[in-house]
């Protein structure tokens, strides 16, 4: 078998990537409710202020739980897409400043989200959170049992697409390196100005 060359300098490639089947962005936001939060040790009530509390949300683990075909009339063409139940899953840090530093709360928590998407089986799903933001909504301290109350609104944003590995075809050029940047050259010394009000010409005005 005889090489298939292109001219004009290109070939006949294999690469190896991901089709994406479907992509959608969207913005979520929730309550979250913390309660009986145990104090860190050597944290009372009296020593909590509650404008310096904030909370971080950092998106761990996402696992997809199930997919179901349902069928759908979009322009006039019925088309199977498939409802895909997503479990993902946080970290909620509560930073409450002490005297000496920064005292931090973690929970883990999972929500579970529903989403129509083109992801026949077969297909991976992938999310990708694009922002995080997390707000102290309320808070309530326990004097008698040391702990805390708080409820959290989080807002989420997020890319969520339906991929899967392929190798494709395809006629192209194969990329060259650019040129190298020349290095600059060493300064020449410059000379500081001088003050030939005074000098040398300081004998012509007096001095």
């Amino acid at each position: 078998m005889k090489p298939n060359h292109i001219s004009g300098g290109q070939e006949l490639l294999c690469i190896n990537t991901e089709k994406v089947y479907d992509w959608i962005f969207n913005e979520e936001t929730f309550e979250i409710n913390l309660a009986a939060l145990t104090l860190p040790i050597g944290v009372t009530c009296d020593l909590i202020d509650e404008l310096e509390i904030t909370c971080n949300i950092i998106p761990q683990a996402v696992e997809i739980l199930d997919r179901e075909d349902r069928e759908f009339v979009i322009d006039g063409v019925e088309i199977t897409l498939q409802l895909v139940t997503i479990r993902k899953t946080f970290e909620v840090e509560i930073e409450i400043p002490v005297l000496d530093g920064v005292e931090v709360i973690v929970q883990v928590l999972s929500r579970t989200e529903q989403v129509i998407l083109c992801a026949p089986e077969g297909t991976d799903i992938n999310v990708e959170f694009t922002e995080e933001e997390c707000t102290i909504v309320s808070l309530d301290c326990d004097e008698d049992a040391l702990t805390l109350d708080i409820a959290l609104q989080v807002r989420l944003c997020q890319s969520i697409q339906s991929v899967f590995d392929v190798t494709l075809e395809l006629v192209a050029d194969f990329c060259q390196p650019r040129e190298q940047l020349e290095l600059p050259p060493c300064p020449v010394p410059e000379i500081p100005p001088q003050c030939p009000v005074i000098f040398p010409n300081n004998a012509e005005n007096g001095f």
